[in-house]
């Protein structure tokens, strides 16, 4: 088997791998490696969360198949059909195939993916937020509570999970959510007086 052979064969599984994975739909499902940071805060957790964040790795299945192809297509061009040296046609094919997954990654990061499509559903749990009350809960009724969420600030209709009025301003924990409704304690009444909220973070 001969140098240009290698190159050969390295084209041939880069390009044949990208068209099966576009084909079954691989550019959806392979090309996100995302790097996940932070937590969010639990019932018994701290007294913030902070939102996870995500991007698309550089090394991935789109580029890596892109690097192949392209590395593989040059070198093998080079080698049969030029007089260059095995090192000049290495690098031209290594360089030439970095620079295909570079555009290949470009694509998919400016493009193709989108930060929402790798969201934690554990990031929109609502049970253990904390919030403040912007609209007075009164016995057996409906007020409203505002929170941080992802770094925006949300609001939610909001019941007293004991049935006792809540007023304005009081701090609040979320102890279960159903059908659009928090239900919600007093945050004291979780961890005693003293204790307060830090809803910027």
């Amino acid at each position: 088997m001969t140098l240009s052979d290698v190159y050969l064969i390295c084209f041939l599984v880069g390009f044949a791998l990208s068209v099966v994975s576009f084909l079954a739909g691989g550019t959806h499902v392979h090309l996100h490696l995302p790097h996940a940071v932070g937590h969010h805060a639990g019932f018994a957790g701290g007294h913030h969360g902070v939102g996870r964040g995500t991007t698309v790795s550089p090394i991935n299945f789109a580029t890596i198949t892109a690097f192949l192809a392209w590395f593989g297509g040059t070198g093998y061009l080079l080698s049969r059909y030029s007089a260059a040296s095995f090192p000049l046609v290495f690098i031209v094919a290594g360089t030439t195939g970095l620079a295909g997954a570079a555009v290949v990654f470009w694509f998919v990061a400016k493009v193709l993916w989108s930060p929402d499509e790798n969201l934690d559903p554990a990031d929109y749990e609502m049970v253990g937020v904390l919030g403040r009350v912007t609209i007075p809960i009164r016995s057996g009724g409906t007020g409203e509570i505002v929170f941080s969420q992802q770094g925006t600030r949300r609001t939610s209709g909001a019941r007293s999970e004991d049935r006792h009025p809540i007023g304005k301003g009081t701090e609040v924990v979320v102890t279960r959510y159903e059908k659009g409704i928090a239900y919600v304690r007093p945050w004291d009444s979780v961890t005693g007086p003293g204790e307060t909220v830090d809803h910027e973070r």
